[in-house]
């Protein structure tokens, strides 16, 4: 029997720019609320490590935590989860909504840059990171 495929959403030595239509002007932390938003999960992951993780580590991380897997669980439903096309960070708040920029680095491990930083701007402005922008929230 064949394989499955698996699908990845990680992207190498690119910029995932901040949404077109976004209303931020600056990267700014999602609001605490009661129950983590996955903005504020995300950002924890990524802020905290940089360039510990790569985007189907994180997305595949939030995904448990929302979920309650336990340890035994988590080997059989990452397989599961990337069996099938998941979105990738280009559709995340944190791109979209609160300013942030995600650089994956030439091992696809992610990290944030606020709008406004001077590592941003860098990174806009060279040539050998691939753009992609990140989805806008409106059609």
């Amino acid at each position: 029997m064949a394989s499955k495929k698996i699908h990845t959403t990680n992207y190498v030595n690119t910029l995932i720019e901040v949404a077109e239509d976004t209303k931020a002007t600056a990267g700014n932390c999602p609001p605490a609320k009661e129950k983590k938003t996955t903005a504020e999960l995300q950002y924890e992951l990524i802020a905290e490590n940089p360039y510990r993780y790569t985007s189907d580590d994180v997305l595949f991380q939030v995904y448990a935590q929302r979920n309650d897997l336990t340890e035994n669980e988590l080997s059989e439903a990452r397989k599961q989860f990337f069996s099938k096309g998941q979105p990738c960070l280009r559709t995340s708040p944190l791109t979209k909504t609160y300013g942030f920029g995600i650089h994956s680095n030439e091992e696809g491990k992610i990290a944030l840059y606020g709008m406004e930083s001077e590592e941003y701007q860098r990174f806009l402005s060279d040539n050998t990171i691939k753009k992609v922008k990140a989805m806008r929230s409106s059609r």
